[in-house]
């Protein structure tokens, strides 16, 4: 049998093999959040085709921390019921279901909002100053994030995913090439890391310990004086107290860098925090290949892989992936003719 179809259980949660669809933002919300039928069709497609974990895209814990105008919402509880049909559809097909908490920090494109920040420091040329957060609103953004992971739960899903990542407001506070504080957020490692602490301990508070939380990080912002993956290592070791069940290695977009994608090109990222932290780690960045994926994992390099863009391109790559890697699984009834 092969390791990517092969079962994996984090807490109380078994997800049948090692295939994650990793967070991609669909832009097709309303302006107030809300869930349209095109999620609920995408994300259903994919559980059908044999993902096994499936994380819902950035979804934004107060209006100004949307990427875009048309981004999901989780600021308030009237979206509970919208997110609640993603998750139910796609549970029916075997999939488990995550959602990605996240707040756009100095990246949000709404034109109606107040950006903000660890510091005044516009992404680029092409982009907003934003305001420099207070230490009152960062609790006030803290408190968005735990009553987020309070939603969350309301709507069934299985697992949440704090959005550390990609430039976004957490990712601003890690990386010093964005965090220029000097009062407590800011400076040291650790005080850099305080904000995201402070909001996985919020989180815990509204979120069952039987249940796993993902941390999504940038391991490598691509600058000399940037975070690396040991720096990320030893953020996520100051966090382990705080229970954070499995780490989403990603790199990038805190600042314009210049970055050599290709095949894998992450892994390497996600075998350093591994290594050092002695988590769990789900790899990824262009995987396309079933048997790379197979020897990321046979290999120990990762214990689950994620698909992106793969996965916009066919929404049925594991059942197709099962025979590349000389394994056997169940089709939906419906398809078995053409298995």
């Amino acid at each position: 049998m092969s390791i990517l179809f092969s079962s994996f259980t984090l807490k109380n949660l078994e997800i049948k093999n090692r295939i994650v669809m990793a967070p991609m933002c669909q832009y097709s919300a309303d302006e107030d959040g809300n869930v349209d039928n095109w999620h609920i069709i995408h994300y259903a497609s994919r559980a059908i085709g044999g993902v096994g974990l499936i994380i819902l895209e950035a979804t934004a814990v107060e209006p100004r921390g949307r990427i875009s105008a048309n981004d999901l919402g989780i600021w308030k509880d009237e979206h509970i019921n919208g997110l609640k049909r993603i998750v139910e559809e796609c549970k029916k097909y075997g999939a488990k279901v995550g959602i990605q908490l996240a707040h756009a920090g100095r990246k949000c494109s709404v034109a109606s909002e107040n950006i903000v920040a660890p510091s005044a420091i516009p992404f680029s040329e092409d982009y907003k100053t934003p305001i420099e957060l207070t230490q009152d609103e960062i609790q006030n953004i803290i408190e968005s994030f735990k009553m987020g992971a309070r939603r969350s739960l309301e709507a069934g899903f299985d697992t949440i995913e704090i959005h550390g990542a990609h430039g976004y407001l957490i990712n601003e506070f890690l990386s010093p090439l964005s965090n220029h504080r000097t009062d407590k957020y800011g400076g040291s490692l650790e005080n850099r890391a305080r904000f995201l602490k402070e909001i996985l301990q919020s989180v815990r508070e509204v979120w069952p310990k039987k249940l796993p939380i993902i941390l999504r990080v940038s391991a490598e912002d691509y600058v000399t004086n940037g975070n690396h993956p040991e720096d990320l290592a030893n953020i996520i070791n100051l966090l382990k107290e705080y229970e954070v069940d499995i780490v989403n290695v990603s790199s990038g977009a805190v600042v314009p860098a210049e970055i050599k994608a290709y095949p894998g090109y992450q892994v390497p990222f996600a075998e350093v925090i591994k290594k050092e932290t002695g988590l769990p780690t789900i790899a990824g960045g262009l995987i396309t290949n079933p048997l790379m994926a197979e020897e990321i994992l046979r290999n120990n390099r990762s214990d689950l892989v994620f698909l992106g863009r793969e996965l916009l391109r066919n929404p049925y790559w594991p059942l197709h992936a099962a025979k590349e890697v000389r394994d056997d699984i169940k089709w939906p009834v419906q398809y078995e003719r053409s298995k």
